[in-house]
């Protein structure tokens, strides 16, 4: 119950500021329709409601799973299985990313459907798997987590010279859009898990910098992608 209590108090103080800004510009500035503004009031109490649902079921379930799950791998004694359901599960957690489709929505639309949403949303969800990939036998092979970082972006700015310019940015969105409320809870869950049964729980530490590098392989995904249609 404290804990509902404290992620309900946490969507309260996140809501609060955007929407004491839209209240001062509404009865300042711009005085939109009262059709406009009625349906901003009707999605903020809907995105208020749907966020504390979302918390709850994080803390509840996609957190207490993601470990259990990274814990369980490693005792198998098989390394291959831990580095194949990393790059499974952070596929299939990112293509259920909502951050993810928002994006994937607005350059479908900006493109006239030349780039589709399910291409997008399948290439963002391929860099983030073997990227999450690389970060499981990261955490097998123990090794420092700057190689791949420095590694993974010598690799984004020398494919940025090769990439069409109206791609760039849209590889480094899709990077940032990875980092969202879906994919971050699991992974780094996950990451945790598999760290603290490899080296114990002193070493739970490692399984943080799995979203660094899994916010590498939407980049380079999407500057290939822009290659290929370039």
């Amino acid at each position: 119950m404290h804990d509902i209590r404290e992620t309900v108090r946490e969507v309260l103080y996140a809501i609060l500021p955007i929407t004491i800004v839209v209240f001062i510009l509404q009865f300042t500035i711009i005085w939109l329709p009262f059709a406009v503004f009625a349906q901003f009031l009707i999605g903020l109490a809907m995105v208020t409601i749907g966020l504390m649902l979302f918390l709850i079921g994080v803390q509840v379930g996609l957190l207490p799973v993601g470990e259990m799950i990274g814990s369980a791998l490693p005792r198998t004694g098989k390394p291959w299985l831990v580095i194949f359901f990393g790059f499974i599960l952070g596929f299939v957690v990112t293509v259920a990313e909502p951050d993810v489709r928002v994006l994937a929505m607005q350059v479908d639309m900006v493109s006239g459907g030349e780039i589709s949403k399910n291409l997008l949303v399948y290439t963002v969800a391929l860099g983030v798997a073997i990227f999450v990939g690389f970060a499981m036998l990261r955490i097998i092979l123990n090794f420092s987590i700057t190689y791949l970082l420095v590694g993974g972006y010598a690799l984004v700015f020398g494919l940025a010279a090769f990439t069409p310019a109206y791609f760039v940015p849209l590889s480094f969105d899709a990077g940032g859009v990875t980092t969202g409320p879906m994919t971050v809870p699991f992974i780094l869950a996950l990451g945790v898990g598999v760290a603290s049964v490899l080296r114990g729980k002193s070493a739970s530490t490692d399984g943080f910098g799995l979203v660094a590098l899994a916010s590498i392989g939407p980049i380079l995904a999407v500057m290939a992608l822009g290659v290929i249609y370039g």
